[in-house]
């Protein structure tokens, strides 16, 4: 299970990291925009929505790959900003699959992965919690 919610998170950092790369770095690529379903007029005017839309989305993964990296050494911390950027993620996909629903399932996989390490992780962090410690 430590594993499982590390690989869940990791998962939706990664792609959290690509969304920045496409909505902010490659926005105006043909391939890019007509995927969100945008003509290169619809870029055009959308590209600074979507240039800061990008980066939102990789405060995200920084902030979960932060926790990830953080949570052996400073356990608080790294639970703080894996939860916090995990449910962020979750929330996000659930807002795209009310607001879209022909986008239910890019929601998923934006959202699912995240809400599931956020569940595992809770698990086994509450497991840590009520385990016997050793007075020796």
């Amino acid at each position: 299970m430590q594993m499982l919610w590390r690989i869940l998170a990791g998962f939706g950092a990664v792609f959290h990291l690509l969304a920045f790369a496409m909505e902010s770095v490659f926005w105006m690529h043909p391939a890019v925009h007509g995927r969100f379903g945008q003509d290169l007029a619809g870029a055009e005017a959308t590209r600074v929505l979507f240039f800061n839309q990008g980066f939102y989305n990789l405060f995200l993964a920084l902030g979960c790959a932060l926790g990830i990296a953080l949570v052996g050494r400073k356990p608080a911390i790294g639970r703080t900003l894996v939860s916090f950027s995990c449910l962020s993620m979750a929330g996000a996909g659930l807002i795209l699959a009310i607001s879209a629903p022909e986008k239910l399932g890019a929601a998923c996989v934006q959202g699912a992965p995240p809400l599931a390490a956020v569940l595992c992780a809770w698990r086994v962090w509450r497991a840590q919690a009520l385990a016997p410690t050793d007075p020796s």
